[in-house]
Formats: structure tokens, C-alpha cells, sequence
């Protein structure tokens, strides 16, 4: 499953390879991912806003496709963000490390009957850019999930 999701962030969002970006771990609670600071580094030797944004975004991005396509079985969903917060509380000097939390089976549950009902739902995910036991990063995202509905045509 993580080699899956991080072949499709590689080969459908070019700038995750570049970034290299990592899937580290997945818990039932938690998406653990990461990148080194090298690439993804700013004039000040700390790590890029454009990079943290697109860690946490991604990250909680890839929260919902497993919840989707994995969980729930829904393939070729359209997941997309439509609104975010991002705080950026501290720099960032090492590797970037992003924990993101993943939807409750509550949240599954509710998104499954819109997706069934209605054939979209959405999902508010929170992801952490954190480093020394410090959140740098903090973002909440709402992202929209639209699925195929098969309609038999009379």
C-alpha cells in the first residue's frame, strides 16, 4: 500500500520525487512522511514554506486517497483540497518530518454514505510538520472527494 501511494505521488505529482518526499510509516491513527532539508531548503538555511506547504498538503492529500481507494474501495476517486490553514510556528532545520492523523472510522463511515448517497463527500484532515518534539507546521485541509457513479442508461 505504501509503495502503491508513493509511485502514484511520484509519477502523478512530479514535484513529490523532486521534493523526496518519503511515506515512513502508517499506523491505524497515523501517515508518517518525510524529506530531507537539501532539496527543499531556503535562503536562510531552514526549511522552504513552499516545501512545508506541499508536505502537509500532500501528506494529508495522501490520508484521503488510502481512506478511498484503500478503505473504502473507491478507485479512481477525485480528491481534491478546496480550502486550508497553515501556521507556520518555528523553522525547520532538519529533516522535515510530517505526522498527519488519519479520519476516524466515524469520518469513514459518514464519508462512505455521501459517497454512496450522493456520489461525493469530503474529509478535513490535520497534518504537523515537526521537529524535537516541536510542531513547526501546523494544517487543517478540507479536501473534496468525488466518485464514478455508474448510472444505467434506460
Amino acid at each position: 500500500m505504501i509503495k502503491r501511494l508513493k509511485e502514484k505521488l511520484y509519477k502523478q505529482i512530479p514535484l513529490t520525487k523532486y521534493m523526496q518526499i518519503d511515506i515512513k510509516e502508517l499506523t491505524k491513527k497515523d501517515l508518517i512522511t518525510t524529506a530531507p532539508i537539501e532539496p527543499n531548503i531556503n535562503d536562510k538555511m531552514t526549511g522552504f514554506a513552499g516545501s512545508l506547504s506541499t508536505l502537509v498538503t500532500i501528506s494529508a492529500w495522501s490520508a484521503c486517497y488510502l481512506c478511498v481507494e484503500e478503505k473504502l474501495g473507491f478507485k479512481d476517486a477525485m480528491i481534491a483540497i478546496i480550502k486550508s490553514d497553515t501556521s507556520y510556528r518555528a523553522p525547520v532545520t532538519k529533516e522535515l518530518f510530517c505526522k498527519t492523523i488519519l479520519p476516524t472510522q466515524e469520518e469513514v463511515d459518514k464519508l462512505k454514505d455521501k459517497l454512496l448517497l450522493k456520489g461525493s463527500g469530503s474529509l478535513k484532515v490535520k497534518s504537523q510538520i515537526i521537529e524535537n518534539g516541536k510542531t513547526c507546521v501546523d494544517f487543517q485541509g478540507v479536501y473534496v472527494i468525488k466518485i464514478k457513479q455508474n448510472k444505467e442508461e434506460n
